[in-house]
């Protein structure tokens, strides 16, 4: 047992920051000696050559090149407060329990965490430390409220509506002012296996084949830096409204970028709210939530509660809140759909874009969501839920799996005959085909009458445009019109039989309702080709 008896750990997880840290200032605070911790978590880092991209089975590479940039700033920003980051590798509980009884430590403090993942694993950290008489602090700094305090206000229940979830929150606690102009030493560091920030060939990501990585670069000086940069357009930040802004932009994207550093705690949301508050003071007008800037960190903050206070969340099933539908379970579509290859250049352009940036406009997943969904191919949510969450660099828990729960009507919206067009939506924006050209090279001579729809061009034009559909572009999977109307009719008949049962639809039920979706297409197709063939009489 090594000496100093006043020693911190600071275990950092999320929250890779220096700015508006609580535990990170309980954790220096009175403390002889402070160990500034980040465990690599193999549950999250080992290379899984299985997957259908390259990084570990949980997250694509970019987002774990993203984590290791983040993780280098934040040691560079130790350094100059005296101190510097300590890497351990292998099971986060493990490792922790094993440095807090080397180290003799007296406090323990890291970030709340909602994640199942986490509530377990700080579950099992927490009463080893109690038990050994190591004082734990565990503040809430990653979200503007404490999702514990909403749904005990409102009633032990997370709310369910946006309206209702501002109600309750009111306004967030201010950032932490105070600045650190150094910390306490770090102490003797014993047998502990420590070392600096891995890089990905470190991690054995060294023959991993991407042709492109993600041009945002992770860190807290990045996402400072980002925020100064939004900041400076007063008139943006004031009049920005969602769900406006251009999906095709991607030279310069029409939002400020910042959710990745959200993701990662780069960034703290009660500082970025506080930075938007400043610049409507000094405006004459601005938009108000839900669709202004401040209202975007008010929806983060709503799926975080709900997520938080609603068990099996990330699923269909044995969840209260998610509508019982008989989606297919159609690998084919779904690898066409996640490889940008359904033949749909729009819906295509944005896969591959979130493949090489692994980030894509808010509006851009939404069509492609829709898409995979209630729109046109009716494969399950989860499916495309685990997609996003492997490949997106801002893939977050509660927000992924509020958003694939929102976009498929499965819960929050319910307007399924709304749905965004796989040839149109884009066109709006961009009719001359430009994110299609860059993101598909396949078709960037294509002439821009047929961009969105290459199938329609005559074979002459294909020609000259050297893109044969069907061999050097796929033909599209579905008939959209005829895939919508299908999509829509299932819809109708789940929201019925939900209905029916009063909400409490089973495996069974679910089952009987595919059978007669089915053998409703069954008859429609019959019926079709009678039709044609006593034409043909």
């Amino acid at each position: 047992m090594l000496s100093g008896s006043g020693s911190s750990v600071m275990w950092f997880r999320k929250g890779l920051r220096i700015h508006d840290n609580p535990a990170l200032q309980l954790a220096s605070q009175g403390a002889s000696h402070l160990y500034p911790l980040f465990v690599v978590d193999p549950h999250y880092m080992e290379p899984d050559p299985t997957s259908f991209s390259p990084g570990s089975s949980r997250a694509g590479l970019n987002r774990i090149k993203f984590l290791l940039e983040s993780l280098v700033d934040l040691d560079l920003s130790l350094k100059n407060l005296g101190s510097r980051l300590l890497v351990l590798k292998g099971d986060p509980a493990e490792v922790l329990i094993r440095c807090l009884k080397e180290w003799n430590v007296r406090k323990l403090c890291f970030e709340y965490d909602t994640e199942p993942y986490y509530q377990a694993l700080d579950t099992k950290v927490k009463n080893f430390a109690l038990g050994a008489g190591i004082e734990v602090f565990s503040p809430v700094s990653h979200t503007l409220f404490n999702p514990t305090e909403i749904i005990e206000r409102n009633g032990g229940k997370p709310p369910l509506t946006y309206q209702s979830f501002t109600k309750i929150a009111g306004q967030p606690p201010p950032p932490l002012t105070i600045t650190h102009s150094s910390l306490p030493p770090i102490g003797i560091l014993g047998s502990c296996d420590i070392s600096e920030v891995p890089t990905i060939e470190d991690l054995g990501y060294g023959d991993a084949k991407q042709d492109e990585f993600s041009p945002f670069k992770g860190g807290e000086s990045e996402a400072l830096k980002r925020l100064a940069e939004c900041m400076k357009d007063k008139a943006w930040v004031a009049t920005f409204e969602k769900p406006k802004g251009n999906p095709s932009a991607f030279l310069k994207p029409a939002t400020t970028v910042l959710s990745p550093y959200l993701k990662f705690g780069c960034l703290s949301s009660r500082y970025f709210y506080r930075q938007i508050q400043d610049v409507y003071e000094t405006m004459p007008k601005h938009t108000s939530p839900p669709v202004s800037l401040l209202g975007q960190l008010l929806w983060r903050d709503f799926f975080y509660t709900v997520a938080f206070g609603t068990p099996n969340f990330d699923r269909m099933k044995d969840n209260k809140i998610c509508k019982q539908i008989p989606w297919k379970d159609d690998d084919k579509l779904l690898e066409a759909w996640r490889d940008g290859r359904t033949g749909f250049p729009w819906i295509d352009a944005i896969m591959v874009q979130l493949r090489q940036w692994g980030w894509m406009h808010h509006l851009a997943r939404h069509c492609v969501a829709c898409f995979l969904t209630r729109g046109d191919l009716f494969v399950h949510w989860e499916r495309g839920r685990d997609v996003f969450e492997r490949l997106l660099i801002d893939a977050d828990w509660a927000i992924n799996n509020g958003n694939w729960l929102w976009l498929s009507c499965s819960s929050f919206f319910y307007q399924y005959n709304r749905i965004y067009s796989p040839t149109s939506f884009g066109k709006k924006y961009d009719p001359n085909g430009d994110y299609i050209r860059h993101f598909l090279p396949v078709l960037k001579d294509m002439p821009r009458q047929y961009i969105y729809e290459p199938w329609s061009a005559p074979l002459s034009i294909q020609t000259k445009a050297n893109c044969i559909i069907g061999k050097d572009y796929p033909k599209p999977v579905v008939l959209h019109d005829s895939a919508s109307k299908e999509c829509k009719r299932k819809m109708g008949e789940a929201y019925a039989l939900s209905k029916e049962l009063d909400g409490v639809v089973n495996e069974d039920d679910l089952k009987i309702l595919r059978r007669k979706l089915d053998e409703g297409k069954e008859q429609e197709t019959k019926a079709k080709r009678s039709r044609n063939t006593s034409g043909l009489a």
